[in-house]
């Protein structure tokens, strides 16, 4: 199905472009709804600890950034966004990941 290709590509992605593979999580009785659990996330060692002043910056945002341009790239509206950041003390880093609409089915024509 296209729920479970898409879950195989981003964990290919993830492991080809990090070094890492999330495990997915899938809560959403819509099906439009998953999140990206990464138990380590590389891009944290380049970052000691965030200043207080700077507290609200998100520094792996980077990487919601390049799961939704990656997405468009193959006509897949989504929105991206952290759920949790082992900057900010969770245990994990979680993004999560909503369908705007779903793919459509038609056949390209030539």
């Amino acid at each position: 199905t296209f729920k479970q290709q898409s879950f195989i590509l981003l964990q290919v992605a993830f492991k080809m472009y990090l070094g890492v593979t999330p495990s997915v999580s899938c809560n959403s009785a819509t099906g439009n709804e998953f999140s990206l659990i990464l138990d380590k996330n590389p891009l944290v060692d380049f970052v000691e600890e965030l200043p207080a002043e700077r507290a609200s910056l998100c520094y792996c945002n980077l990487l919601c950034g390049v799961i939704r341009g990656a997405l468009e790239m193959v006509h897949l509206a989504a929105e991206v966004s952290f759920l949790q950041d082992r900057l900010r003390g969770d245990a994990v880093t979680e993004i999560g990941i909503t369908f705007l609409r779903k793919p459509e089915d038609r056949k390209h024509r030539r």
